[in-house]
């Protein structure tokens, strides 16, 4: 046998006409576990600003005169 026949054996070997749908499906449940990975990440960071109410407020107090209200962000 000569290099260019073990060649063309082993790409008709190779080749194959399966489910593409199948053989890809892979890749859409890995995206999507990602996805729901990030979601649960951004979703924990539910309602950390009332986690420390108390520093929040003081630093209101401590800063209220800083605050310039111009309404709807107009000078």
């Amino acid at each position: 046998m000569t290099l260019a026949t073990i060649v063309a054996l082993v790409a008709e070997e190779a080749e194959h006409h399966g489910n593409v749908q199948q053989e890809t499906m892979i890749f859409g449940i890995v995206a999507f576990g990602v996805f729901l990975l990030l979601g649960l990440i951004t979703f924990s960071y539910r309602n950390v600003a009332n986690r420390h109410s108390g520093k929040a407020d003081a630093y209101a107090q401590a800063h209220a005169n800083d605050v310039v209200q111009a309404g709807h962000g107009h000078h």
